[in-house]
């Protein structure tokens, strides 16, 4: 047994392997401030019309990637980059996800997630050992069906979120907004929900059209207009 398998005597076991769906091998954006490989992960069980990685939901697609092939390139990669995300698709719902945080933290490299918060069971024990979470809010918490399609999707996503506040991991709340999806009431509202959760670090996110071939395009190419004073009560808010 390796060194590393030694000291994390989970990486000496056989586990199910990560279904993977893509591989950035260098990324500047998905995780702010680091370099990072960012891993997509295969499915997710939400049906959200503006996703731009449709391809990435179904549970049970061909991997594109097989996870030790992933693995071998992120050796290479170490000394070079900063970190790892873990995105989708919805992580979170693979349980080789556990293990595969294991594997990447015993390379030394930092560990970013991407997550909706759809499975709080997996996301508990995920937090112990992830560096930063980019937690995706899709609504107000009580009108989340009318995005991912799956009825009281919003309880789940609230009961993650409280969990990651909670957890004192660093974070970034972020919304995707389609004026088609939510409404300017909508989005006070959202405001209003988190900032009484406590979210403290916010960013909105334009609609982007390339890949959801379901939502039509955005009749203002600038994109959602933020109302003012929407940033007050925020550490840090970001519109991109």
């Amino acid at each position: 047994m390796s060194e590393t398998a030694s000291k994390n005597p989970s990486l000496g076991k056989r586990h199910p392997d990560l279904r993977v769906g893509g591989l950035i091998p260098l990324s500047t954006c998905d995780w702010p401030g680091q370099l990072a490989a960012t891993v997509f992960c295969q499915g997710c069980a939400w049906d959200c019309a503006y996703c731009h990685n449709p391809h990435l939901r179904p549970m049970q697609a061909d991997a594109q990637e097989s996870w030790q092939e992933v693995f071998a390139f992120l050796k290479t990669r170490r000394g070079l980059l900063d970190a790892v995300v873990f995105s989708g698709g919805e992580p979170t719902l693979q349980p080789a996800l556990l293990h595969a945080v294991e594997a990447v933290r015993g390379l030394g490299f930092r560990v970013g997630l991407h997550t909706a918060g759809m499975a709080p069971e997996r996301f508990a024990p995920l937090l112990p050992l992830v560096d930063w979470v980019g937690f995706d809010v899709k609504a107000p918490f009580d009108t989340y069906a009318s995005i991912t399609g799956v009825e009281r999707s919003g309880d789940k996503a609230r009961a993650s979120l409280n969990m990651l506040l909670a957890s004192g991991v660093p974070y970034e709340v972020r919304t995707t907004v389609h004026p088609a999806l939510l409404t300017p009431a909508d989005m006070l509202a959202l405001r209003d929900q988190l900032l009484t959760l406590g979210v403290t670090h916010y960013a909105i996110q334009h609609f982007r059209a390339t890949g959801a071939n379901r939502m039509p395009p955005l009749a203002d190419p600038s994109g959602y207009t933020v109302p003012p004073r929407y940033a007050e009560g925020f550490l840090s808010f970001t519109v991109r």
